[in-house]
């Protein structure tokens, strides 16, 4: 699907972009934007809209679509091959409350697969980068899915706001060990890079939300999918997901037994 050299360009307009958001970003010390609550977990920020404009300018070409949170959906986009699917900030709610655990997420779709993606937490100064030529790097760094063979207190990334709700209170006594953390994007990117060992949501999520996260699981040769027999398909009309389930491969038929579990209790 592409080249080395195609992927790479790709990767390298990808953490410019990223560079120049992270910029944008730090220029806003808590108290210095605007924030509106729709309720729920629904925050918006200022810093949400700048971003997405930085990122817009820094990677969209006139061939290409585009899909961010921040806008309002062009579904000029479904005729292109080439689509970004950005969150300019995910873990919005992390990112007001001063919790170090929220992202900016760029994925590259080609023909409906999430291909390239790099997913930063400025707060913690990390940066995923990966495509299916050249694998996941973390800091410039290879990185790898973890090699653990059973689920005997595997680190499980959690949704703080599913925690919070109750959500995982199933997964008590499963002998894993789960840590809340914020940002879809952020789990996702962890997990490719070894640095969790899966992560799970039952529930829906936007594709912005996972995109690039899905490309990084993928090229680091990990395992990634829908739940409730759900495709894992970008740049379609429902840009809704069931939820998502992403482990290393040494551990994938163990997670999904679990998962499986919790969908049918």
């Amino acid at each position: 699907m592409l080249t080395d050299t195609s992927e790479q360009q790709y990767l390298a307009r990808i953490q410019h972009a990223l560079q120049a958001a992270v910029a944008v970003v730090q220029q806003f010390a808590p108290g210095s934007f605007s924030v509106r609550d729709n309720g729920g977990r629904d925050v918006v920020t200022q810093v949400d809209r700048v971003v997405s404009d930085v990122l817009h300018t820094a990677l969209l070409t006139e061939d290409e679509g585009w899909l961010s949170e921040e806008d309002v959906d062009d579904l000029g986009r479904l005729s292109k091959r080439v689509v970004w699917v950005v969150d300019p900030l995910d873990g919005t709610r992390e990112f007001v409350d001063g919790i170090p655990e929220w992202s900016i997420s760029v994925g590259l779709v080609i023909d409906g697969t999430a291909v390239v993606g790099g997913v930063c937490n400025p707060a913690t100064n990390e940066l995923f980068l990966g495509g299916p030529n050249s694998g996941v790097t973390y800091n410039g760094s290879r990185a790898q899915p973890s090699l653990r063979r059973d689920l005997d207190g595997a680190v499980v990334l959690a949704s703080r706001q599913e925690c919070k709700r109750g959500e995982w209170a199933q997964f008590d006594g499963k002998k894993l060990s789960i840590k809340p953390t914020g940002s879809v994007a952020y789990k996702l990117a962890l997990v490719s890079a070894g640095l969790a060992d899966a992560t799970w949501t039952l529930s829906p999520k936007h594709v912005w939300d996972v995109a690039a996260g899905v490309a990084l699981v993928n090229a680091a040769g990990g395992m990634v999918a829908c739940i409730r027999d759900g495709k894992l398909q970008f740049n379609q009309t429902e840009i809704l997901l069931p939820g998502l389930v992403a482990s290393s491969s040494s551990i994938w038929g163990s997670v999904v037994r679990i998962v499986d579990e919790a969908l049918v209790s």
